[in-house]
């Protein structure tokens, strides 16, 4: 059997997709672990609308801005341009945004945006009402416990994908494969993401030659709170700062307006960088205080954040919280083109954080990335409708050669947290070259070992962003050299 399409990953890129396909279509969509085992459902702040027509071009210049004109301009103008019809059809279809008390939509202001046009749902939880929302009108099938390990990839077409589904394999052939499996968290030793995220299909594109673009532009976020045990650390929303939270040292001191005019509102890449210098200068802590929050505020508007710091035995607002920059957005990812279709391939699409669309350019804007999930998912699926393409199984060469993989070796877990280490110390917020030098070897050390598939995939990943680090040799948003 054929499907029409096969998606894999959901989150609101893979899960919007399946939306948009039409019920009578073939179509399978597989995740890693369970559905919400994704980074959408982690997701706090909210997601971008613009305001109206005129506040468009002022959409536009804040995204150009953020990503320090890196970004492809015809991306984010379509970004931009489509951002009210995309949240309006939801609204329309009963996802429900919070309103303010005139009952209309609350927009609130995040870093970076000159006005406020940030939705969100159920306070500090837009994701996963996003998330939940989009997972009830998936009319189509869903594979839980299924890893990709290969794309059945060639001569630029993708005849599908090589699973281990519930421990056995799977050929699964689909005339177009959707890929929205997120992006690298789980290869930085301090993350915000879901576990499952760990670049294995960027690691497949390395392989198969399919291009990776702007890999080395990784974002860390600015306010985490490391000092717990989970792999994925708990982020504390740029919403907070929108609405009043501040940056201090152990003394109380905001040394943020030492460093950018703009202070905790400043893009996320300039306030990372100034608490790791801060920090690394005078050995203080860093704490995010939210003395100018009541405590009714603060519940109604953050309840999950609220909840969650509870349960670690903090009192908010009343007691601030210590905070660390992590890993957590990939703005780099597969090429595609204005329609989510993998560059120089017939069927091809990657669509949400996996995919480099141009959007987001050297630093994501904060908020833009739920959008731009919809956006081009919504493209992918109109592209491919209207192209109507269909794979020929007598021109894949391959189709009786399927390896078997083994997952996992005993070798894996040292060498997994070393890498962790390695891109948490090297490959972080500030770079020096001879220090990524040093990794990439230390990379290629790893690949030589005896090692199994995932970790394989997760390292080629690696030593793409890695590369692509050496290879900008001048600073640029995310990615910063430190001159010696």
């Amino acid at each position: 059997m054929i499907y029409d399409y096969l998606i894999i990953g959901t989150g609101i890129a893979g899960l919007n997709a399946a939306r948009m396909i039409p019920k009578d279509k073939k179509v399978l969509v597989v995740c890693k672990k369970t559905p919400w085992e994704c980074n959408t459902f982690w997701a706090q702040g909210g997601v971008v609308r613009a305001k109206n027509k005129e506040d468009i071009p002022s959409h536009i210049q804040d995204t150009l801005t953020a990503g320090v004109l890196l970004n492809d301009t015809e991306a984010v103008e379509k970004l931009s341009q489509e951002s009210m019809d995309v949240i309006d059809d939801l609204i329309d279809n009963g996802l429900v945004f919070d309103k303010n008390e005139k009952g209309e939509l609350a927009f609130t202001k995040e870093a970076a945006h000159s006005t406020n046009r940030i939705l969100h749902a159920d306070g500090d939880a837009t994701g996963r009402e996003m998330h939940m929302f989009l997972l009830k009108q998936c009319p189509h099938e869903i594979v839980i416990e299924s890893i990709v390990i290969d794309l059945l990839y060639e001569n630029n077409i993708c005849y599908g994908a090589h699973l281990i589904s519930n421990g056995k394999d799977k050929i699964v052939y689909a005339h177009n494969t959707i890929i929205a499996s997120g992006g690298v968290g789980s290869i930085y030793r301090y993350h915000t993401n879901s576990t499952t995220i760990a670049g294995d299909i960027q690691g497949i594109c390395v392989e198969k030659g399919i291009t990776l673009k702007d890999m080395e532009m990784m974002q860390f976020h600015p306010t985490v709170f490391i000092e717990n045990d989970k792999a994925r650390k708990q982020l504390l929303s740029e919403a907070l700062r929108g609405e009043g939270a501040f940056i201090e040292d152990e003394d109380g001191y905001q040394f943020l307006k030492d460093y950018h005019k703009d202070r905790e509102l400043a893009p996320r890449d300039v306030v990372s960088r100034a608490i790791f210098d801060y920090s690394k200068k005078t050995g203080s802590k860093i704490y995010l205080s939210f003395q100018n929050f009541s405590k009714i505020f603060f519940k109604k508007r953050f309840p999950n954040i609220y909840k969650n710091l509870k349960e670690l035995g903090f009192e908010l607002p009343f007691e601030r919280v210590p905070i660390s920059p992590a890993f957590h957005y990939s703005m780099g990812g597969i090429e595609v083109d204005l329609n989510s279709k993998v560059k120089n391939t017939k069927n091809l699409y990657a669509v949400g954080e996996v995919a480099c669309t141009g959007v987001h350019g050297a630093n994501r804007l904060a908020s833009n990335s739920l959008l731009e999930a919809l956006v081009f998912s919504k493209l992918a699926v109109e592209h491919s409708m209207k192209t109507n393409y269909k794979i020929d199984l007598n021109d894949y060469k391959n189709k009786d050669k399927q390896p078997h993989y083994i997952l996992q070796k005993t070798t894996d877990k040292a060498i997994k947290n070393g890498l962790r280490n390695l891109m948490w110390t090297n490959v972080g917020i500030v770079r020096e070259r001879q220090e990524l030098i040093d990794a990439y070897e230390e990379v290629e050390s790893y690949l030589d070992e005896d090692i199994g598939r995932l970790l394989f995939l997760r390292l080629l990943t690696a030593k793409s962003i890695i590369k692509s680090a050496i290879n900008r040799k001048e600073s640029i948003g995310a990615h910063y050299i430190k001159e010696k």
